[in-house]
């Protein structure tokens, strides 16, 4: 079967149901699930649906804006791995900070069971951790409607406020040579406050942003104490090399 009748069979099952699940999907098209995987990553990366852990949902349905949606639901693969691994680092008791990165928010699907507080600037982190085990400080300031996210200097003294046991970042950029980049003036200073009052900083990054450097170096690569990625390259060996810890694989439960 081609592409564009699964496609049509997937957004058929997603209107009538609001959600798909990769492995049902797979059984009734009869294809591998990895197929109907990298057949959600396209349609997630088209705007046409929202990309869950083990199958999707239809836009609609999810809360959060409909670009950061679309952005969360690209690379979802690589970004829930990474998640994964962050997870485990996160016991109850825990507080914790998570910015409004994409890569980030996706952590919220791992975390909802733990008894443990976030601190975050990210308005779909609160919209997705509000009705779970998970209590919410929501960082007070001026709301960015694009990064649907509270960025300025009233958050940045709201963050101050905290001690937080581990910070989950990410990141525009980051190299060896550089350190970490950002964008702008506003998510560099979100991750400045978050880091500096943080018993340990992780930064989640998927490997496509190690070795670039971005509009404004901000800070040395010593702001970080561990970074999470999907996978080892040069690049990502180059930033070990200068001693930063750097996890790729899930810890194995015994």
């Amino acid at each position: 079967m081609n592409f564009q009748k699964r496609k049509n069979i997937i957004l058929a099952t997603l209107k009538q149901d609001g959600e798909v699940n990769v492995k049902e999907l797979a059984e009734e098209i009869g294809i591998s699930e990895i197929t109907i995987r990298r057949d959600l990553v396209v349609l997630a990366n088209d705007g046409l649906l929202y990309r869950t852990h083990g199958g999707a949902m239809r836009l609609d349905l999810v809360n959060t804006p409909i670009d950061f949606k679309n952005k969360t639901a690209s690379n979802v693969e690589q970004k829930d791995h990474i998640c994964r691994i962050a997870a485990q680092e996160i016991v109850d008791g825990d507080i914790i900070f998570m910015d409004c990165g994409s890569t980030v928010f996706r952590l919220c699907q791992f975390i909802r069971h733990k008894k443990i507080r976030v601190v975050t600037n990210s308005l779909p982190v609160l919209y997705e951790l509000m009705d779970s085990s998970v209590a919410v400080n929501l960082v007070g300031g001026e709301v960015d409607k694009e990064r649907q996210a509270v960025h300025g200097r009233i958050a940045e003294e709201h963050i101050a406020r905290y001690k937080v046991t581990k910070a989950f970042i990410g990141i525009d950029g980051i190299s060896a040579e550089n350190g970490l980049s950002a964008h702008s003036e506003q998510e560099a200073g979100i991750t400045l406050a978050a880091a500096s009052h943080a018993d340990v900083t992780y930064l989640l990054c998927d490997s496509s942003k190690v070795g670039k450097d971005k509009y404004l170096q901000f800070a040395p690569l010593s702001l970080v104490n561990v970074m999470i990625t999907n996978q080892q390259t040069d690049a990502v060996r180059a930033l070990e090399k200068t001693g930063l810890k750097v996890l790729t694989e899930l810890k194995t439960i015994k």
